[in-house]
């Protein structure tokens, strides 16, 4: 079949097309449908194979059921990869070698192509004595940015950029700190963060009480539960973070809870994983299924859904059997609880055909009727896979009386209490960008539409670059039925709204509407305006709370992570600057001179950064950079450094990023421990000198941080710094924030983390 777009079809070619040094491989969609369908098919008895794979096959045709990116890549390519999205790692020990292995085991997984989250509560406080070695320990935080340096490094080894996930429960003695860490934008670039809280705390906050700050048992320190959550809020509404999870709603509700503790999410939080747990991802295509679209008999195709529900839970099953895992211990936890992540995209579409409001009471009652029966026949589905391949080894009828069980009806826990369950847990609904895009642009996941229209720009082979309008599914097929020049505003039940439009009340009616449905839970951004007064913004959380949200993550415009929303309906394109100059050196330039001690080097380095701008009366900048060393085997790439970042600095404009891309350099041969911080290379320590050197000149900003001691590296200054809202690809303004997902709407960038 034709691509809806010619944006389906690039995303198609450079995500998901096989494509071998050989030359055989995918040469349509309709291929990657065959190489999945035959893929998932073989872990089949050879006698029903061919039967099932044409089942597999007809699910996927027309976009209908849309596995993961992971699969869809992966299944077929007899490449040495993993088909699972992501995966929480293991409990993190409170000791450095066992810090380091589980690093380790977190690379090896992000190699993979796996995303990771962890909980970092496990780890001794700042300023806790290291018995044996009369140390202090450094904290959590500081080991996190030993994660982020290490994600940094996998992700420029290859095309996908790593994702993680870092946990802090809200009685940890460092949770302050864990808090206002991204309020440095700078810091944990490669992290979403979220703040585990358990009943006990939001009683206490009800209560106005005091909250205890522990570690080990021990309570460290005692704070007011309202200032704390004040604190966490008053981040979350300059930065966007941390999200909140509440662990204990979370773990209350497994359906696992007789076999496992949660204590850590996924990347994106539609997955909330034990240790070494793993994400195994799906999602049903809502949008494909409406009969008559935009008339008065519009209506979900419900037969339909329920055997699209049917054929994906066999399919995810089967990725189990045949996909690769990073680790053994993902691969034992895998296969032990067969946990499925079944899910929908495209809601906001279908409900747009079936003319209802997104928020509103029809909506809301749709999505819980749609996902109700997903819910049923997924469980029905499993019961019967049990009955034929055998029940998940750690099945236990206890689980008929978990919630998400216990609210099914008759007839399916009786076929569940005759055969058990194939399936651990069975749904959750992930962000599905890519692949929303690629079945014509549907909406994502149970997110509103964020725009109907807007254009990107292609590039050429000849260099060159086209626009290209791209329009949402609805608006398309609005089009195709109604004619272009049909206003929107005569849709049945002026149903055409857009995240613009929603408060967060719509926003949080839906999310929780579809987590009564949901066994896992659901990756979705409540987005808030920029005016949005604190208190209401505040009291968002505990709305979440009071509706039984296992976590909320909110997106609000703040000068941090910049205005990523916009009210255009078509952004305009970027201006494509004009080619810069290099700016003549004046005769004489005033600077400073930083001494750096690298512990690893038995000679220091001395970085010169001369400043010009003063001698016209202009603004203070950097102009030029010298590095030094008596150490030799430095002199090459120290030479290179110098007249690189010169010619940068020469050509103007705003150069914060070269201190940023040297501060994420990460030697391979190890780092060192500078200032009570990791430092993950050399030039990382250069890099943090010229932060702090460009921030002392642009008036002091830095003058906060210490002081580094004689001989010793400078630590990197505390100055806020803008993270620009321009995708990174292709430099266009304007990135979009939903699923807890930075996307371009230009090129198709999306990074989740």
């Amino acid at each position: 079949m034709a691509f809806d777009s010619p944006l389906a079809g690039e995303i198609w070619s450079s995500k998901y097309r096989f494509r071998p040094h050989d030359g055989a491989g995918d040469a349509t969609v309709e291929a990657t449908w065959d190489r999945v369908a035959a893929a998932l098919a073989e872990a089949e008895p050879a006698k029903s194979r061919g039967r099932w794979r044409a089942r597999f096959r007809e699910a996927l045709e027309g976009y209908r059921f849309l596995p993961a990116g992971r699969i869809l890549a992966g299944a077929g390519t007899g490449r040495a990869v993993t088909l699972f999205n992501c995966f929480v790692m293991g409990t993190v020990p409170d000791d450095l070698d066992g810090i380091f292995q589980h690093l380790r085991e977190a690379a090896v997984t992000m190699q993979q192509g796996g995303g990771v989250g962890m909980d970092f509560s496990t780890v001794r406080p700042s300023g806790a004595p290291v018995r044996g070695v009369g140390a202090e320990a450094s904290g959590p935080l500081s080991f996190m940015d030993v994660w982020d340096s290490m994600c940094r490094t996998i992700m420029s080894a290859g095309q996908r950029r790593g994702a993680m996930m870092g946990c802090l429960r809200i009685d940890h003695p460092d949770i302050e700190a864990f808090i206002d860490a991204k309020r440095n934008a700078v810091r944990f670039r490669n992290f979403n963060l979220s703040v585990l809280v358990p009943d006990a705390f939001m009683t206490a906050l009800d209560a106005d009480a005091d909250w205890p700050l522990v570690f080990n048992g021990e309570v460290r320190r005692t704070v007011r539960a309202a200032d704390l959550w004040n604190r966490l809020m008053q981040a979350t509404y300059d930065a966007a973070e941390p999200g909140v999870i509440f662990i204990d709603r979370v773990n209350a509700a497994n359906n696992l809870a007789h076999c496992e503790v949660i204590s850590a999410s996924n990347p994106c939080g539609e997955q909330m994983l034990p240790p070494y747990g793993a994400c195994l991802l799906g999602s049903i295509n809502l949008a494909r299924l409406v009969s008559e679209p935009f008339e008065s008999g519009a209506a979900m195709d419900e037969v339909e859904l329920a055997a699209l529900t049917r054929t994906a839970v066999r399919m995810l099953d089967n990725v189990i059997d045949i996909s690769r895992f990073p680790l053994p211990a993902q691969e034992a936890e895998a296969r032990a609880k067969r946990r499925l992540g079944l899910g929908v995209t495209g809601l906001a579409d279908a409900l747009i055909f079936c003319g209802a409001r997104y928020g509103e009471d029809r909506a809301v009652a749709l999505t819980e009727q749609w996902l109700g029966v997903i819910r049923r026949e997924a469980y029905r589905a499993s019961a019967d896979l049990a009955a034929e391949k055998g029940a998940f080894p750690l099945y236990d009828p206890v689980m008929l009386e978990r919630p998400n069980l216990a609210g099914l009806d008759p007839e399916t826990r009786e076929l569940i209490a005759r055969h058990g369950l194939r399936n651990g847990c069975l749904t959750s609904i992930a962000p599905t960008g890519t692949t929303s895009l690629l079945a014509g642009n549907v909406s994502s996941g149970i997110e509103p539409v964020f725009a109907f229209a807007y254009t990107r720009k292609v590039l050429q082979p000849d260099g060159t670059k086209r626009e290209e309008a791209v329009e949402d599914y609805a608006l398309a097929l609005w089009k195709r039925l109604k004619g272009a020049d049909a206003p929107l505003e005569s849709a049945p039940g002026e149903a055409f709204v857009s995240a613009q439009t929603l408060t967060p009340e719509h926003h949080l009616r839906m999310q929780a509407a579809a987590q009564a449905q949901i066994d896992s839970s659901i990756s979705k951004t409540i987005n808030c305006p920029e005016d949005i007064a604190f208190d209401a913004f505040s009291d968002v959380y505990r709305q979440g709370y009071r509706l039984g949200c296992k976590g909320l993550t909110t997106y609000r415009p703040n000068a941090i992570t910049g205005s990523v929303l916009s009210v255009e309906p078509t952004p305009t394109l970027a201006p494509v600057p004009a080619e810069p100059v290099l700016t003549p050196r004046p005769a004489r330039l005033e600077g400073a001179t930083y001494k750096v001690r690298w512990p690893l080097d038995p000679h220091a380095v001395y970085v010169t950064i001369n400043d010009s701008g003063e001698e016209d009366g202009g603004e203070r900048r950097p102009m030029e950079i010298f590095v030094n060393s008596k150490n030799m085997a430095h002199y090459a790439w120290t030479v290179a450094l110098t007249r690189m970042v010169s010619a940068v600095f020469r050509r103007g404009g705003d150069v914060s990023f070269v201190a940023e891309e040297l501060k994420a350099v990460f030697d391979p041969g190890g780092g060192a421990w500078m200032e009570g911080r990791y430092t993950p290379s050399l030039p990382a320590a250069i890099g943090a000198v010229i932060e702090r050197h460009m921030a002392l000149s642009a008036g002091g900003a830095a003058t906060a941080a210490p002081d580094p001691a004689p001989g010793s590296a400078t630590v990197a200054a505390t100055v806020a710094v803008h993270a620009p809202s321009s995708c990174p690809r292709c430099g266009t303004p304007g990135l979009v924030r939903k699923e807890g997902c930075d996307s371009c709407l230009d090129c198709g960038y999306s990074r989740c983390g």
